[in-house]
């Protein structure tokens, strides 16, 4: 009996990383997808996604690229703030790169209006769908969100006010470098948090052991990644 039980529990827990593992690559693959839809759409991007498109305009290096590049970037900054990367920290680095790049490659240019208010709702509601798959995999945050929560921990500014101060920061610096902002950048920024709460808890993994779905590793003002 303690044997048919025990290798239950360890079938429940495979399944359960299994699909963890799924829920975070997935996620983080369309978290790159969504990037580019808003690029294509061109009507705004998200904000880290504006100081990236700034960056490959002076650079010459792709956009996925230069999120690879930003992303290992902050990532170093973790290590003078004490925190701890997990598997979805490390993977957040180049999945989400290599998305934009190959999603970019796939989609051709849209001119007409309509396509490219398409493209652009489309991108934000996917970033909502992406940033719950990966979120609640739990597998560590994001390096920029990593980067949002140690600021909060260190300075004792809400997470609101971390990551507006950061945000308006990387929005204001990638438009100088020649990122696309507009009303796409507005519709991304209200409704980001609501579909990614809304995705959290429809796609919470549950914890071994527990009939209910929850959500570990912040609270839903946390929860938005800044690919």
């Amino acid at each position: 009996m303690y044997q048919s039980t025990t290798t239950a529990r360890g079938n429940a827990l495979s399944r359960n990383l299994t699909r963890r593992l799924v829920q975070l690559y997935v996620g983080l693959a369309l978290y790159g997808a969504s990037s580019a839809l808003l690029v294509r759409g061109g009507l705004g991007l998200e904000p880290w996604g504006v100081l990236h498109q700034g960056l490959a305009e002076r650079t010459g290096l792709t956009m996925g690229e230069i999120a690879i590049i930003v992303g290992a970037a902050v990532l170093l900054l973790w290590i003078p703030l004490r925190q701890r990367p997990g598997l979805g920290t490390v993977s957040n680095v180049f999945v989400i790169g290599i998305a934009i790049d190959s999603t970019l490659a796939l989609l051709p240019e849209v001119h007409g209006l309509f396509g490219r208010i398409a493209l652009t709702v489309t991108g934000i509601v996917l970033n909502g769908v992406a940033t719950g798959l990966y979120i609640a995999a739990r597998f560590g945050p994001g390096p920029r969100d990593g980067l949002m929560t140690a600021l909060n921990r260190i300075t004792g500014r809400s997470v609101r006010q971390v990551r507006t101060a950061l945000e308006v920061a990387v929005v204001a610096t990638g438009f100088l470098l020649g990122g696309t902002v507009g009303v796409g950048t507005v519709a991304y920024a209200l409704a980001i948090g609501p579909l990614a709460q809304f995705f959290l808890r429809v796609l919470a993994v549950p914890a071994p052991g527990e009939g209910s779905t929850v959500v570990a590793g912040g609270t839903p003002e946390q929860a938005t990644m800044r690919g």
